[in-house]
């Protein structure tokens, strides 16, 4: 990889086909459960987890989804370099699945996208499973650790969409969520069923607590021709008008649909903080 610029290549170069096809419009939000009356739920078989393990005292273990088209691979080298030594990353590679978009083509995808617009549906059965598969990962680790998810476009908004998930304590499908998220980080992502997000969440016993003490970081860059920046700006947005007091959003100036080492120090600066990370072999 480039030391000035780490791109995350295969998936970035399948998402910038999909929209140049399509347009730029990336969904943000859709009908509240609109896969949810699917009588039949589809077989998601997930790809080869890689895991970096902590160089130091364990402390923290996090789950990072990478975007469409790529695997855990690419992300789990990438992860492996950073100066965080009390954590360890867990890379699991997405399913191969028909992509709608693509004319039922298979591409590695957290969930299946039909439409890039606003009103898009949403593929609550594919992000349901891919939450799950996140929370089935976490499940092992030992009660002290703190835990948390994360990605790069796709798999950043498989991160938010989990974070909802935590902090309503439900999957979309009702099924309880069960894991309990101490931080959530979304690079180049966007957030799934905004617009009935303030809806999900009101009345929920425990959630405005959880919403306000989650800590969640996203990074956009303005020239990202893949997932627009106006995408990530009206997440970072629609969080805070829902009772998520700790979002940190970073905007990057001339970054596009890939990641650089500036991103990635903010990330370490961020992860060290919200997580009371000790020193290099604590």
């Amino acid at each position: 990889m480039s030391s000035d610029i780490v791109k995350d290549k295969k998936g970035a170069f399948v998402e910038f086909l999909l929209v140049f096809s399509l347009g730029s419009n990336m969904s943000l939000s859709g009908p509240a459960l609109g896969s949810g009356t699917r009588t039949a739920r589809r077989a998601f078989e997930f790809g080869r987890t890689y895991v970096v393990r902590p160089k130091g005292k364990h402390q923290a273990t996090i789950v990072w989804l990478h975007g469409l088209g790529d695997n855990g691979l690419s992300w789990s080298q990438l992860l492996e370099t950073l100066p965080l030594p009390n954590i360890k990353w867990i890379c699991p590679t997405a399913p191969s699945q028909p992509i709608t978009l693509f004319g039922g083509f298979p591409s590695t995808a957290w969930c299946d996208v039909s439409d890039l617009s606003e009103d898009a549906n949403e593929d609550l059965e594919g992000l349901d499973a891919s939450a799950a598969h996140v929370v089935s990962l976490l499940s092992t680790e030992p009660p002290h650790i703190k835990l948390g998810v994360g990605g790069f476009s796709m798999g950043a908004a498989t991160s938010l969409y989990s974070a909802t998930c935590f902090v309503e304590g439900k999957y979309g499908n009702r099924d309880p969520y069960p894991t309990n998220l101490s931080a959530v980080v979304g690079l180049s992502g966007w957030l799934p069923c905004s617009k009935v997000l303030s809806n999900r969440l009101e009345g929920v016993e425990g959630a405005a607590s959880r919403a306000a003490s989650l800590p969640i970081l996203l990074c956009h860059g303005k020239a990202d021709d893949v997932v627009r920046f106006k995408f990530g700006e009206k997440s970072s947005q629609k969080l805070s008008s829902s009772g998520f007091q700790d979002v940190t959003f970073k905007i990057y100036n001339g970054l596009g649909h890939y990641t650089i080492p500036e991103e990635m120090d903010e990330l370490c600066a961020w992860l060290t903080s919200k997580l009371g990370l000790g020193g290099s072999h604590n």
